[in-house]
C-alpha cells in the first residue's frame, strides 16, 4: 500500500488529482466550522449529547450538526435523493430507458437526482429547526426564534439547503477530477476528523477494558472488511484466433475478476440512511400537542433505536438488500455476455451468449451472498457487542463500527482505484 502511495506521487497526473482531494477536504473541513446564526451552542451541545439518533446524524455529517455549521445536513439529501432514484429506475419505463442509453442516461438520471437534493435539502433543514426548537426537559430550545414568517428563520434554511447543495457539488468534482467517490470521501473525512476528539475523551476518563475491546474489534472488523474487498471469483476467459483484414491476431487465455463485494461501502450507507429516515420524520412530531401523533413518533423513535432488535435486524437486511441492490447495477451479465461474444471470447465449457449471461448471472448471485453476509454480519456485531456494557464507553461501539467500516472500505477502495492508475499509466508507457 505504501509503495502505490509513493509511485502515485511520483506521477505528476496521479499526483494532482490525490492533492486535488486533499485541498476539497480541507475546504469540507473549514465549511464545517461556518456556524448559522441564531443558535445556542450550549443547549446544542447538550441535546446531542442526550440523544444516540442525533449523535448518527452529526456523525454522517462529519461534526457539522454539532456545530450546527452551514454545511449541518451533511450529504443526507443527496443520499436519500440517489436511493429514491435508484429505486424509480426499476419501476418507471422511462428511467429504465435512460439507464440503457449509455453515459447520456445516467448523466440524465444524476441530474434528476440532483434536482430532487433541493426539495430533500429544504425538507430536512425545516425539519432540523422545528426539532432543535423545541424545549426539552425544561431546557431552553436550541433555535430561540422558529418561525416560517420570519426572515431569520428563512435564511437558516436557505443556508443550511445551500450548504448541502455545496456539499454534493464538490463531492462530484472530487469524483470526475480526483481519486475515488467524493460523496464517500466527504463522509471519511467528517468520521476521521472526529478521532482526535474522541481519543481525548477517552483518555479524561480512560477505561483499559474498553479499549482492548475496542481495539481488537477494530483489528477483527479491518481484517474482515479488507478480506471481502479483497475477495474475488476469477472466471476463465478464452479469446479464438482473428483475422481482421490482412492480420492474424493470436487468441490467448485471460480472466474475468468478480469481486466478492462489488458494491463497497454503498449498502452500509444507504442501510443507515433508510433507518435514519423513519426517525427524523418521527422526531419532527415528537413533541406534537396531539397526543396519538405524539406517542406514534415515540413508538418509532423507540422501535428504530440503535440497539434495539427491530434496528439490528433492519440495519442486517438492508444492508445485505442494498449489497444485491448496487450490485445489479453496477454488473450486468447481459452486457458483459455480449461483449465478450463481439470480441470473440468465451467462458470454457459455456456457449456465448444466452449461456453465458445466465452462468455469469449465477456466479454473481452466489458470491455476492457471501458478500453481502459477511458485511452484514459486520455492520451489526459492534452494536451485538455494545448492548451488554449499555451506558459505559463500549456502548459508543454501535457508531464506531458503522464509522470504521466506512473508513475502511473507502481506503480500501481508494487503494484499489490508485493501483489501477498506476498500472494504466504503466501499460500507456510500454505502448509508447
Amino acid at each position: 500500500m505504501f509503495d502505490a502511495l509513493v509511485n502515485a506521487f511520483r506521477a505528476p497526473d496521479i499526483r494532482r488529482r490525490i492533492i486535488y482531494v486533499l485541498g476539497m477536504l480541507v475546504l469540507v473541513r473549514a465549511l464545517a466550522h461556518v456556524p448559522v446564526p441564531g443558535v445556542d451552542r450550549d443547549a446544542l451541545e447538550q441535546l446531542i449529547g442526550s440523544q444516540a439518533f442525533l449523535q448518527l446524524l452529526d456523525l454522517f455529517s462529519g461534526g457539522g450538526l454539532s456545530t450546527f455549521s452551514i454545511i449541518a445536513l451533511g450529504v443526507n439529501p443527496y443520499i436519500n435523493a440517489s436511493i429514491i432514484m435508484q429505486l424509480m429506475t426499476g419501476v418507471v419505463p422511462r428511467l429504465q430507458a435512460l439507464q440503457r442509453e449509455g453515459e447520456y442516461g445516467r448523466n440524465k438520471i444524476n441530474q434528476y437526482t440532483r434536482y430532487l437534493t433541493v426539495p430533500m435539502a429544504l425538507l430536512q433543514a425545516y425539519g432540523y429547526l422545528a426539532i432543535l426548537s423545541v424545549s426539552t426537559g425544561g431546557s431552553a430550545p436550541v433555535i430561540a426564534n422558529f418561525d416560517l414568517t420570519s426572515f431569520e428563520t428563512l435564511t437558516q434554511i436557505a443556508t443550511l439547503t445551500a450548504g448541502s447543495i455545496l456539499l454534493m457539488w464538490i463531492g462530484e468534482l472530487i469524483t470526475e477530477r480526483g481519486i475515488g467517490n467524493g460523496i464517500s470521501f466527504i463522509i471519511f473525512a467528517g468520521i476521521v476528523a472526529q478521532v482526535p476528539g474522541g481519543i481525548l475523551t477517552f483518555l479524561r476518563s480512560p477505561d483499559l477494558a474498553a479499549g482492548i475491546a475496542f481495539l481488537a474489534l477494530g483489528i477483527v472488523a479491518v481484517a474482515v472488511i479488507v478480506y471481502i474487498q479483497e475477495g474475488q471469483r476469477r472466471i476463465p476467459i478464452q479469446y479464438a484466433s482473428r483475422v481482421r483484414g490482412r492480420r492474424m491476431y493470436q487468441g490467448g487465455a485471460t480472466f474475468l475478476p468478480l469481486r466478492v463485494n462489488q458494491a463497497g461501502v454503498i449498502p452500509i450507507i444507504f442501510a443507515v440512511s433508510i433507518l435514519l429516515f423513519p426517525v427524523q420524520l418521527a422526531s419532527y412530531f415528537q413533541y406534537s400537542e396531539v397526543q396519538i401523533i405524539k406517542d406514534i413518533s415515540n413508538f418509532i423513535i423507540g422501535t428504530l433505536d440503535q440497539r434495539a432488535p427491530l434496528y439490528v435486524v433492519l440495519y442486517f437486511l438492508l444492508t445485505v438488500g442494498f449489497t444485491y441492490f448496487y450490485t445489479a447495477f453496477t454488473f450486468k451479465p447481459d452486457e458483459t455476455a455480449d461483449n465478450l461474444r463481439k470480441n470473440g471470447g468465451f467462458i470454457p465449457g459455456i456457449r456465448p451468449g444466452a449461456p453465458t449471461r445466465d452462468y455469469l448471472a449465477r456466479v454473481v448471485n452466489r458470491i455476492s451472498l457471501a458478500g453481502a453476509l459477511f458485511l452484514g454480519i459486520v455492520a451489526v456485531s459492534p452494536i451485538l457487542i455494545s448492548i451488554p456494557f449499555a451506558g459505559t464507553v463500549v456502548a459508543s461501539f454501535s457508531l464506531g463500527g458503522t464509522a470504521l467500516l466506512i473508513v475502511v472500505s473507502v481506503v480500501v477502495e481508494t487503494m484499489k482505484q490508485l493501483e489501477a492508475q498506476l498500472m494504466m499509466r504503466n501499460y500507456e508507457g510500454f505502448i509508447r
